[in-house]
């Protein structure tokens, strides 16, 4: 393959959680500049209906699957779907998450199950599902949203921590049964970046102007930054990479 082409989606289909808002949007967003086709996925139907149009104002080709991640049997029904219209997917994002933020003592049951339904059980159980197809092609792609909370703790946030912390890990397991047929398994770990999911902090400008002073880049992350790092090991360029967990912070994890 000529150098110029590595980074070349046309023909493969992403499908994308999350992708209403924020990262996974950006991410789909992303895919679909280099060729991809591509499904996203998220709760609110209205949010994924714009992003489609977004998709295809730019030329691409994307729709939307309706989905509530943290609901089994919906996200079961959602993987059998997700061949429907562009052809089985050969790249997975998954981006969903939720961080529902409380002292450790404060921690509810309730609290603690929704996120690991979304965080991990949702990566772990559409990977299930759609990486037989991958395998069948030799080709696939699984990129996991993971976060600086998969290596280092952050108050007031223990049941999204562990869930990345975790979600690294799962990422390893997929890469260590799938790489040998073709199905590459690696995660992003964003830094600091402006989302719904990241408010509480960025909303406090004394806290983001505190967090951006201790990157090595001395700035916090826009969503483009991801784009680099998506493309990439969505991509053949990334053909000989795999089980690794990639982060774009601007260089805040290696302080």
């Amino acid at each position: 393959m000529p150098p110029g082409d590595l980074f070349d989606l046309t023909g493969r289909v992403a499908l994308v959680t999350g992708a209403s808002s924020g990262i996974g949007k950006s991410i789909a967003l992303a895919l679909a500049s280099a060729g991809a086709d591509v499904l996203l996925v998220a709760r609110g139907a209205d949010a994924l209906d714009a992003a489609c149009a977004e998709i295809e104002r730019s030329g691409g080709r994307a729709a939307s699957l309706p989905c509530d991640l943290a609901d089994r049997m919906a996200l079961k029904a959602c993987a059998a779907r997700a061949s429907a219209r562009f052809g089985a997917p050969d790249i997975l994002v998954c981006a969903a998450g939720v961080n529902l933020r409380a002292p450790m003592l404060d921690v509810t049951e309730a609290a603690w199950d929704a996120t690991m339904r979304v965080n991990l059980d949702a990566p772990f159980l559409l990977a299930q599902r759609l990486a037989p197809a991958m395998i069948a092609k030799s080709l696939g792609r699984i990129i996991n949203i993971a976060s600086l909370q998969s290596v280092r703790a952050f108050a007031d946030s223990a049941p999204y921590g562990a869930s990345k912390g975790a979600l690294a890990q799962l990422t390893r397991a997929q890469a260590q049964a799938w790489s040998r047929y073709g199905v590459n398994a690696n995660a992003i770990a964003p830094g600091f970046f402006a989302t719904a999911l990241t408010a509480a902090v960025a909303d406090d400008s004394a806290r983001w102007a505190g967090m951006a002073a201790r990157t090595f880049i001395g700035r916090n992350g826009g969503l483009s930054d991801l784009w680099g790092a998506a493309l990439f090991l969505a991509s053949r360029a990334s053909d000989y990479v795999t089980g690794q967990t990639l982060f774009v912070d601007g260089g805040f994890s290696a302080g």
